[in-house]
């Protein structure tokens, strides 16, 4: 057996390790019990996050542009109103230290952009609806 002298979260622990060799567990020798380590300070748990507000529903008829993955918006291209073609880039979707076009999926005229930059979003979160 080795002993070891390993410190986790500010508390020190003395600890043994067995060694094999070829397969065979070499005997432990009799060791003095490992002192007790001192009790460690209480951790606070963080606060939680107040939970995001949810986005307003897409308009009835509209299509969704949804986010393919997790992320952070990064920046926002489009306003409520404006004419966009198949193919414009709406939101720039940080995920993954890449930065991520959006594109629109059609021709439009954008009906609710449901996200401000700098926000989080999951996998299959409304960004933008078409009209």
């Amino acid at each position: 057996m080795k002993k070891f002298n390993i410190t986790v979260n500010g508390v020190s622990y003395e600890v043994e390790v067995e060694e094999i060799k070829d397969g065979v567990t070499v005997a432990p020798r009799a060791a003095a019990p490992a002192p007790k380590p001192a009790a460690p300070a209480p951790v606070t748990a963080p606060k939680p996050a107040a939970p995001a507000p949810k986005p307003a529903a897409a308009p009835a008829g509209a299509t969704t542009v949804e986010a393919p993955l997790p992320g952070n918006v990064w920046k926002v291209l489009v306003k409520e109103g404006q004419e966009v073609k198949e193919g414009d880039v709406l939101i720039i979707l940080e995920a993954m230290k890449m930065e991520n076009e959006i594109y629109a999926p059609a021709n439009g005229v954008v009906a609710a952009v449901h996200v401000n930059e700098g926000a989080s979003v999951n996998g299959g979160d409304v960004l933008v609806s078409l009209k």
